[in-house]
């Protein structure tokens, strides 16, 4: 309890509720900022965090980066924490909460589609390359877990973006399609069945099915068997928990999750690409499968993080440092 009591604390201790270690406090000058911001997007109501360099001036220029966050998380988490990392490199960033999660609006809460997902990450785009001071000849993308199959996605159709990172890519699509490291094909069919029934539900005003796990005890945490999944809920409902961050999704979302995959279409990229993994990540299969797709991409990376798990990429130090210092880089080249 101890763990989940302390994440509480760090939510309520920060005024931007952001919950990463080192997350700003106060917007003092010579410092990074964040300003909370909110713009409407096919209607919905879109709740997002700009950062803004130390020595920011809104009379001039500089290179912006859209950060998408993963699954189950917001913009208070690791997506928060990598952009600051960058607008502390002189990057002004955004991440903001996917529509229907988070503090953003959308209903039925938690829906999990990813055509809107993509969309977000459209829709920060509008917003940054407008914003005061943001060059939007100079914008890149940072996709996270599940945020960067669904910005592999954006970008094969969105040239506005010149240069393409992700770190620790979750295919969403296919893991719910075929199970974690394809444990479920045999299953397909019937899961299927089971949205299309979800569906048929909501839709004669029954009440709204969801699939995934609302809270954890302990004992159920130490005996989960994959690391994805054992250090994701110890991030999301311990050490980082946020009130807005929850593994829920709609049922009827495995309509869309399931028949969409993130590593279709790949040779539509032409943007430089840097796709970051953990030596240990048992999720690395997915950056494996994908990167080599990425025929037309001319300048691309394949980033091993030697000895981090998915989970700890969001949160070590050391994993952190080495992935944000690649960033740079790579953001440096080619914005």
């Amino acid at each position: 309890m101890g763990n989940a009591q302390s994440a509480q604390k760090k939510y309520e201790k920060n005024p931007f509720s952001l919950v990463y270690d080192g997350a700003i406090t106060k917007n003092e000058k010579g410092k990074v900022n964040i300003r909370p911001v909110s713009y409407k997007l096919n209607g919905i109501d879109i709740s997002a965090n700009v950062y803004t360099q130390a020595d920011y001036d809104s009379s001039k220029k500089y290179p912006a980066v859209v950060v998408a966050h993963p699954n189950g998380g917001i913009k208070e988490q690791i997506a928060g924490l990598y952009a600051q990392r960058l607008a502390e490199s002189g990057y002004i960033t955004i991440t903001a909460d996917a529509a229907y999660q988070g503090a953003s609006g959308g209903e039925p809460r938690h829906t999990d589609k990813p055509a809107f997902r993509v969309e977000d990450i459209h829709g920060m785009a509008d917003f940054i390359t407008q914003y005061p001071g943001a060059d939007a000849s100079r914008l890149g993308v940072l996709g996270i877990c599940g945020g960067g199959g669904y910005t592999l996605k954006a970008v094969q159709s969105d040239k506005r973006f010149k240069a393409v990172a992700t770190l620790s890519m979750f295919n969403s699509g296919e893991v719910r399609r075929n199970g974690f490291q394809n444990s479920a094909l045999g299953t397909i069919q019937e899961r299927l069945v089971q949205a299309s029934n979800a569906r048929q539900q909501e839709v004669s005003g029954g009440k709204i099915l969801y699939a995934g796990v609302a809270s954890i005890t302990d004992e159920e945490i130490s005996k989960t068997s994959t690391d994805l999944y054992r250090e994701g809920y110890q991030y999301y409902y311990r050490d980082y928990a946020h009130p807005n961050s929850t593994f829920l999704y709609t049922m009827s979302s495995l309509l869309d999750l399931m028949t969409w995959d993130a590593a279709t279409n790949m040779d539509l990229i032409t943007q430089p690409l840097l796709m970051m993994a953990g030596s240990k990540a048992d999720t690395k299969y997915m950056t494996d499968e994908a990167f080599p797709k990425a025929v037309n991409s001319e300048n691309k990376e394949l980033f091993i993080i030697e000895g981090a798990t998915h989970i700890q990429t969001y949160w070590k130090p050391e994993y952190v440092n080495k992935a944000a210092d690649k960033l740079v880089q790579f953001y440096s080249k080619y914005l």
